[in-house]
């Protein structure tokens, strides 16, 4: 593979098509894609599918948007914002999405196999769970493990005999997304990643993934980058796009580069907790402004400035915190 192309949002996104397979970077409520969403959304991509190592502010979003159709994970919510995505749950009710859920380490263990080149991985975890139960089978209760969806296994588990001991494992199938995209503090320009802070799964699904998106808040020299390269997580020819835009994780913090915009996220959970609400503030956040860059000028210079870290702590100095009585 050659370098990685750079190019602006607009464009990587619209790379993606209808019914692909996404999976992202971070955690809960840091360091997701989120200027991402929004683009998918304007975009009104439909029928994706989700697999991540557990959801967030960013999957909840787009699932209430009506751009999803399947979410694998474990999890879903706003972390100390709201613990439950009520958009998931509201589109399951309503039979408009298929959840197939996992436990943290089973989906985890689906990425890991993935990122390996392996076809499945052994674990015990939930073994003796009512999580095996095949009624919980969604997609194979639909008929949509017949072998003819490449991104589908024919299985959700299997359980199998130890061959070294006597006991049991259960095996769970590879996951390969066709994309993750992954919102990262730094990339050199010929796509070696650096993320400070946690790195949380990022590795794994980076490199499960067919193609990977590396939207950066900054674009430096690989010069420079690999000056230091134990603190770099993947090389360059694992990533196929770069995508220099600051703040594209807004709302959620990204580790040394700005807080998490909980007010802001906290707002968005009681809004959106019916369709009417989740389609106004789309109509407001999302498609009301042109593109990210309008979005940033719709939050204000004063909000980010309150959110910048400070370089010498890594977190920022002016966000008001608890106090202690």
């Amino acid at each position: 593979m050659g370098k990685p192309q750079h190019t602006g949002l607009t464009e990587a996104i619209g790379l993606i098509h209808d019914g692909d397979m996404l999976t992202f970077s971070g955690f809960t409520i840091w360091r997701r894609p989120m200027a991402a969403i929004y683009e998918l959304i304007r975009q009104k991509k439909k029928d994706l599918h989700l697999v991540e190592v557990n959801g967030g502010t960013h999957s909840d979003l787009l699932i209430g948007a009506g751009c999803v159709k399947v979410w694998e994970s474990c999890w879903i919510g706003h972390e100390l914002y709201g613990k439950i995505g009520a958009n998931l749950a509201r589109k399951a009710e309503a039979g408009e999405v298929v959840i197939e859920d996992y436990s943290h380490v089973q989906i985890l263990a689906r990425m890991v196999a993935g990122s390996m080149g392996l076809p499945y991985l052994p674990t015990y975890a939930s073994l003796g769970t009512d999580m095996l139960n095949p009624a919980y089978d969604h997609l194979g209760q639909m008929g949509l493990r017949d072998g003819s969806h490449a991104k589908i296994p024919k299985l959700k588990s299997q359980i199998v005999d130890d061959p070294f001991y006597d006991s049991q494992l259960l095996h769970v199938p590879a996951c390969n997304p066709d994309w993750c995209i992954a919102h990262v503090q730094m990339v050199g320009e010929e796509g070696t990643v650096r993320i400070e802070g946690q790195t949380y799964s990022d590795a794994e699904a980076i490199k499960a993934s067919d193609k990977v998106i590396v939207i950066a808040e900054q674009v430096v020299t690989e010069e420079y980058i690999r000056r230091d390269p134990t603190r770099n997580l993947v090389p360059g020819h694992q990533v196929h796009y770069i995508v220099e835009l600051p703040w594209a994780g807004h709302p959620t913090g990204c580790y040394g580069q700005y807080e998490t915009d909980g007010e802001f996220i906290r707002d968005f959970f009681n809004t959106t907790r019916t369709q009417e609400g989740l389609d106004n503030w789309v109509d407001e956040w999302v498609m009301g402004v042109d593109d990210f860059d309008a979005y940033l000028q719709k939050i204000g210079v004063q909000r980010l400035k309150t959110l910048k870290a400070n370089p010498a702590f890594g977190y920022s100095t002016r966000v008001k915190r608890g106090t202690r009585s």
